[in-house]
């Protein structure tokens, strides 16, 4: 395959992820499960958070493909592939909860596919041990932000719970897959930055 039609395939791959389109390998943690009455201000906030993490899912598609893309060891080339194939499941029951809702993606979709790209070509020049690090760090607040939602989503939603329950279990799990892998610690300079990062850009996808 050319590079010409390698290029094509990865501009097509980022279209469908920033336009919420994406297809899952497993079963949805929620399907089967029903569908309960939410008042307007639940239904709204569960939404919302539902956005968030499809944001979260977005830059997680963007990071693994540039952090894959630049790395120069063909091992961690694959484990990028394996976990951004992961992560596209928590992307399509993401936006599947979200229809559900009756709500949409970030609007921002772009410029959080474009950023997270760019953080995730940065890492990958930096190392595959500082790469790993990146990605050790993201996950464990990944992690944080999951469990912050489990804590705040209406009771009764226990379909936008399952998934979530889900996703926190996989994140766990790449973070401990990078740091086997021989991942090494981040400074604290740089977890601080990216916990401000984080915080932007969560709070924004609540709203937009």
């Amino acid at each position: 395959m050319g590079g010409m039609d390698n290029f094509i395939i990865a501009v097509d791959k980022s279209l469908r992820v920033m336009a919420g389109i994406a297809s899952s390998n497993r079963p949805n943690p929620s399907a089967g499960m029903e569908e309960v009455v939410l008042a307007d201000t639940e239904r709204s906030h569960s939404a919302a958070l539902m956005r968030v993490n499809h944001v979260g899912e977005v830059c997680a598609q963007a990071l693994y493909e540039s952090q894959g893309r630049f790395s120069a060891n063909e091992s961690m080339k694959e484990h990028f592939r394996q976990a951004g194939r992961e992560e596209e499941d928590h992307l399509a029951w993401t936006a599947q909860r979200l229809k559900e809702l009756g709500s949409h993606p970030s609007l921002l979709n772009p410029l959080w596919y474009a950023g997270a790209y760019a953080i995730g070509a940065a890492a990958a020049r930096m190392g595959d041990a500082r790469s790993l690090g990146f990605v050790v760090e993201t996950e464990r607040q990944v992690e944080a932000h999951l469990t912050s939602h489990l804590q705040t989503l209406p009771v009764q939603d226990e379909k936008s719970k399952a998934i979530v329950m889900k996703m926190r279990s996989d994140e766990a799990e790449h973070g401990a897959a990078a740091h086997a892998l021989g991942a090494s610690e981040l400074p604290l300079p740089i977890r601080r930055i990216m916990q401000v990062a984080a915080k932007i850009m969560t709070t924004t996808a609540y709203y937009l």
